[in-house]
């Protein structure tokens, strides 16, 4: 129903568009636009200011356009070129030349910063902007996606192939160990809550990212410290597009259609090899088990899925009104069956200016209806298990889906701890989510009459949402049978605020050659979420588990912030910020975040600045203190507040002959507090040819003390065993390197290149509050074989989630079964044997990028490499053993690394297991044809064909070396544990793109 309906409003649109173009008009205006060296710029825009009127220039650099009769304006404008306004006096035919001047490769660029906008040449942080012209190509689903690999120091991975799933992001990675390191995300001036959404999988998954203009990404403490508590993980501000002044009404459609197929799969024996492992090893009673299938359980759960992103926009002025109106649909269906995602979106943004351009008004108002069907992920674990003799269906009373029965059972149940039927784990459960959020503001930025230097500007912001969805299987399924059935519903609602006041004062002091730029504000942002809850139900509607506590939270932030630019002969810079932040997460309410940055200008000075291949050269040095107060989802809002727990029933206590559930204490840090993060920044820009090839280069340290970390209670105390509490420092160090250039230009071919490298080490530096130089560390990393095992440890002078293992002894290649080196000598292999191998974490980030354009064609590709990054592969040692496949009543398949290794046992504290997951991944090639001088030259037709994630090379033997992490808090699940992932696909993509 949605295509044919967006249909319909492109076909009026059109109309409406076409009939907007015809003028009662006498003159003829004509000419040429040309570069500095007398080259032409096609594709630029010639109108006449205040009207509809306009052209885009030929490949030839010619264009024409009528106009009536008197004076008026002309404008040319292009992205890279300064604008030129021109004003002129038309009498009949009229010939006009223009020279556009280079944008010196973006260093007059306006950069959005914190609670402002600045030149890109007169930054002293570490930001990076990445505008629409780079983003990446093809079925781009979550706004993320658009800037994977385009930025030193900001890695972006797909936490799995799920439809809109969420993203690992992390800038210079992170700066904590159980609280959240995800970076603070500004929308058009509104902070998001990190909090999760219930119904959707990726929080951002509401913005359009066809309506997203540009990214500011925000690294260092002296460009983040203006957000205060919440900037020690960076900063990425999102702006989305906007009408012009000026401009005449432009519509522009696009559609991208994709398939997607399933790539790669957990290595296990197939039917065959299962049966003669089986025959070699197992007793007659198991071998009686076996089956004359032949099932690729995997292959049954994936299927070449088809998605489909249309989006419509309409932009322009009415008088001095400029406007956009956008609407999309977007529909993906998962490789994974039964999976999907619908978005419908719309967005509308306003910028009127009044008074003589004194009162400027953005109104951006955005809303989106996510509908998700959620595909059981279990199943991908249960599949590679699943017995592969086996046939998928047979006639049962489970629905017809093979399943071990219970020998014991009179009435023939299922058989409890056997592996459950994957399609069935699919096909028999429906598990949808709908989502509807909206996001907006209204900004008012006022520049006083008597005193224009001097601006007020009020931004008042919401971010709301209503989440509901439900979850059922039917009675008859085999993983709920002796339940009768799973019928639970969840709703969630959220309602967020935003109050920005600041002035900003800037003046030009001429006398001694300086340039003052000072802003202070308030800031007032309110949180608040409520969750009912509901009882689990079987098909029949009996209650299975009464409903809990209903659950309504508020977290309110009140911040005052200041920031003071000071610029000294065009070339020395100064930049001082403070925040102060009241949290009422804290006890202690207020916290003070200062940052100072200074950078100097070198290619402005004298013995340099006539310099004809040096164009640009700036030395950045800041230092800067931020805050961490966002738990991850470890506990309530109130962490310094005493909390009781309902107790067990079977820690009743009796008044005479009634029984009461008793309350149970949970411990609490009255005075906990925010991290706080010092970060010292080093950092040097770089130009040549005119900016042809630039660049920068940043190291940076950063120190995180009192992390919120969650810490065993001490034994025989009358509280839980985890305390969440400030303990902790961890320190990381880091080295930035980007290159961008356009190696060829000419008239009809170009060649732009960008490439980008990332060094980051983190290291713990104190976990106890009482030093102990015994502590081995907290161990995480929770993986599936055995009960309880971990298989990573946090501890001092190692980085974050190393591996904990034996170290394995091999004979001729091959690891012998439980023979480990004695690595303390004291002739026993014992847990105290165990030591930290490698971690998840890469070492070097790399990211490559190109863009060839040759006439009408444009061919690009995107990718990225990883280096040092290692994986524990918990498919190979869950199923790595002959032991793992024969079990009473069933048997379960075994990974292919058995052939190899011939254990009998379990060995999964084996380093045997730890790969190196290097890689170099090609995240999207596409190729595309733009067709001109349709309709006159009044319609823009572009056609591409894309290719996402073509190619991986590694040596990881598992589905995938690149792995997300969804629960790292409270769960302590870990880092670069390979286990149940959902592959990514490999999307083929058609695009086609209006512009009239």
């Amino acid at each position: 129903m949605q295509k044919p309906r967006l249909l319909k409003y492109v076909v009026l649109l059109c109309c409406m568009a076409f009939s907007l173009i015809t003028y009662a008009q006498t003159g003829t205006i004509s000419g040429k636009v040309t570069d500095e060296t007398g080259q032409p710029i096609p594709g630029a825009a010639v109108y006449i200011k205040g009207t509809n009127q306009n052209a885009i220039v030929a490949p030839d650099g010619s264009f024409r356009l009528t106009a009536n009769n008197g004076p008026l304006t002309i404008v040319v404008r292009m992205i890279g070129y300064q604008p030129i306004e021109r004003d002129i006096n038309v009498n009949g035919i009229l010939q006009q030349e223009f020279q556009l001047t280079a944008d010196t490769k973006g260093l007059n660029e306006v950069v959005v910063v914190g609670y402002g906008t600045q030149k890109k040449s007169d930054l002293t942080g570490s930001i990076t902007a990445v505008s629409s012209k780079d983003f990446n190509k093809g079925p781009i689903t979550t706004p993320e996606q658009l800037i994977m690999g385009k930025v030193a120091g900001l890695q972006i991975s797909s936490n799995s192939g799920a439809p809109g799933a969420n993203s690992r992001i992390r800038i210079r990675g992170g700066a904590s160990l159980n609280a959240s390191n995800d970076p603070l995300i500004v929308v058009d001036g509104v902070p998001l809550d990190n909090a999760e959404v219930k119904g959707t999988s990726n929080p951002l998954s509401f913005i359009n990212p066809n309506d997203i203009e540009s990214f500011n990404i925000l690294k260092d403490a002296s460009a983040t410290a203006i957000y205060g508590s919440r900037a020690s993980n960076g900063v990425i501000i999102i702006t989305t597009k906007k009408g012009k002044a000026g401009d005449q009404l432009r519509v522009n459609f696009s559609t991208v259609n994709s398939l997607y197929k399933r790539e790669g799969i957990v290595p296990v024996l197939t039917g065959d090899q299962f049966r003669q492992v089986v025959k070699e090893h197992a007793n007659a009673a198991q071998q009686q088990l076996l089956g004359t299938a032949n099932t690729n359980w995997q292959d049954a759960l994936y299927r070449t899925a088809f998605g489909t992103d249309n989006n419509l926009g309409l932009s322009g002025s009415f008088k001095s009104l400029p406007y956009r109106v956008s609407i999309g649909f977007t529909k993906q269906d998962g490789t994974l069956k039964t999976g999907s995602l619908r978005r419908q979106s719309a967005g509308i943004n306003l910028s009127p200016r009044l008074f003589d351009d004194h009162l400027r008004i953005d109104v951006n108002v955005r809303g989106a209806i996510t509908n998700s069907r959620f595909a059981d992920q279990d199943a991908i674990n249960a599949a590679a298990q699943f017995d592969p003799t086996q046939p998928i269906h047979v006639n049962n009373k489970f629905g017809n889906y093979f399943e071990w029965i219970d020998p014991t059972s009179p009435d023939g149940a299922p058989y409890t701890l056997a592996t459950r039927n994957p399609l069935s784990m699919l096909e028999l459960r429906t598990d949808k989510g709908e989502v509807k959020r909206s996001l907006g503001n209204i900004q008012f930025d006022y520049k006083f009459h008597f005193l224009p230097e001097l601006r007020a500007n009020l931004n008042l912001g919401y971010d709301v949402s209503k989440s509901e969805g439900r979850n059922v299987i039917p009675a008859y399924a085999a993983n709920v049978f002796n339940r009768g059935g799973t019928d639970k519903a969840y709703s969630q609602t959220r309602n967020n605020k935003l109050l920005d006041f600041y002035l900003n004062y800037t003046k030009d002091l001429k006398g001694i050659s300086s340039r003052i730029d000072a802003t202070a504000g308030y800031s007032y942002q309110d949180f608040i979420r409520s969750e009912p809850t509901y009882p689990d139900l079987n098909e029949k509607g009996d209650t299975i588990n009464a409903p809990g506590v209903p659950f309504k939270t508020q977290n309110t932030l009140v911040s005052f912030f200041g920031r003071l630019n000071y610029t000294l002969l065009d070339r020395y810079l100064l930049t001082v910020t403070v925040r102060r932040d009241g949290s009422s997460r804290f006890r202690e309410h207020w916290g003070t975040f200062p940052s100072a940055a200074l950078a100097w200008r070198i290619n402005q000075e004298s013995f340099l600045k006539n310099a004809k291949v040096l164009s640009d050269l700036k030395l950045r040095i800041g230092y800067g203190e931020t805050g961490q107060q966002d738990f991850g989802g470890l506990l309530t809002d109130y962490p310094y507040l005493p909390r009781y727990t309902i107790g067990d029933p079977t820690a009743q206590y009796q008044f005479g002959s009634q029984y009461y559930l008793t309350l149970r204490p949970e411990g609490y840090d009255a005075n906990i507090k925010w991290e706080e993060t010092k970060t010292y920044n080093v950092g040097l820009d770089f130009g040549f040819l005119n900016n042809r090839i630039n660049g920068s280069v940043d190291y940076y340290i950063k120190r995180t003390k009192d992390l919120l970390s969650v810490i065993p209670v001490a034994a025989g105390s009358n509280l839980t065993n985890q305390l969440l509490t400030n303990v902790g420092n961890i320190e990381a160090r880091g080295f930035e390197f980007t290159l961008n250039a356009t190696p060829v230009q000419t008239k009809n071919f170009s060649w732009d290149a960008g490439f980008n490298f990332t060094y980051n080490h983190v290291e713990i530096t104190n976990l106890t509050k009482v030093q102990d130089p015994k502590a081995q560390g907290i161990p995480v990393g929770t993986i599936a074989g055995g009960v309880g095992n971990t298989i990573q440890i946090h501890t001092v002078g190692y980085s974050p989630f190393s591996f904990y293992v034996y170290k394995q002894i091999y004979k001729d290649g091959t690891p012998l079964e439980g023979q480990y080196e004695d690595l303390n000598g004291d002739g026993a292999i014992t847990p105290d044997d165990r030591y930290r191998y490698k971690s998840p974490q890469p070492k070097f980030l790399m990211g490559f990028n190109s863009q060839f354009a040759y006439m009408d064609w444009t061919l690009g590709f995107s990718m990225r490499g990883s280096i040092g990054n290692y994986v524990y592969n918990n498919p190979a040692s869950n199923g790595g053993a002959y032991r793992d496949f024969s079990f009473p009543n069933y048997l379960s398949n075994v990974s292919t690394s058995i052939l190899d290794t011939k254990f009998q046992n379990s060995q999964y504290f084996s380093d045997y297991y730890i790969e190196n997951a290097s890689f170099l991944r090609m995240d999207n090639i596409s190729l595309g044809y733009n067709f001109k001088h349709l309709f006159r030259d009044k319609v823009r037709l572009r056609v591409s064909a894309t290719v996402q994630n073509a190619f991986v090379i590694t040596g990881y033997g598992g589905l995938d070396p690149e792995l997300g992490n969804d629960k790292v808090g409270a769960n302590l699940v870990g880092e670069g544990i390979d286990n149940k992932f959902y592959p990514r696909p490999r999307v083929y993509s058609l695009g086609l793109n209006l512009d009239f």
